[in-house]
């Protein structure tokens, strides 16, 4: 059994929606996870308690989250000698013309830490146009209609989520493999039994 660590930063709920989904399938491969908001993250969860560690952000105005990027930056020597992994939530990565964009938003977060995550998955997030105010709701359905008019369900009249969920889930099976694979564990069985 592995333990796992997946601290993310999340603006409407998606990004802690897509850690818990990426939490799930990790623990159903018999390992411990440990998934939390950096924002509410109590001081004793520590990153050299942890064996494997899967940051997760959202892009807001082409931007992650401050305390996300100084967690990787405060906690980079832990980081430095596990298998790690990041994960990012954004509209960018809903729509083909969008994923170069929200490659640049990778590089740019990589750039900015100066860490170097062993595997990377860009989730495409949601429009939840009820959590919005009025001129945030304004705003962002003029940027649906700009930017995702190859979206057949970009509609701006109610919430939308944008995350293809077999993505999320192939993303956390190709980064537990991993992380075994590194640390020269199996999966334990599913059936708690012994038997593979």
């Amino acid at each position: 059994m592995v333990s796992f660590l997946i601290p993310y930063g999340t603006g409407e709920g998606q990004t802690e929606k897509v850690a818990t989904h990426i939490g799930d399938a990790i623990a159903k491969r018999g390992h411990d996870v440990t998934a939390v908001d950096v924002n509410e993250m109590a001081p004793d969860v520590v990153v050299d308690d942890f064996e494997a560690v899967l940051v997760g952000a959202s892009v807001h105005a082409g931007n992650h989250q401050t305390a996300v990027a100084n967690f990787v930056r405060t906690n980079q020597d832990g980081l430095a000698v596990k298998p790690t992994a990041f994960f990012q939530v954004s509209l960018s990565s809903a729509s083909e013309d969008g994923r170069a964009q929200a490659a640049e938003y990778v590089e740019k977060f990589v750039e900015d830490t100066g860490w170097h995550p062993d595997r990377i998955g860009l989730f495409g997030g949601a429009l939840r146009y009820s959590k919005y105010g009025f001129l945030k709701r304004l705003f962002m359905k003029q940027i649906a209609k700009r930017t995702m008019s190859d979206l057949p369900d970009a509609d701006t009249a109610g919430d939308v989520e944008f995350t293809d969920w077999h993505e999320v889930e192939a993303f956390a099976a190709d980064v537990a493999s991993f992380v075994e694979g590194r640390l020269g564990q199996t999966p334990p069985s599913k059936e708690g039994n012994g038997s593979t």
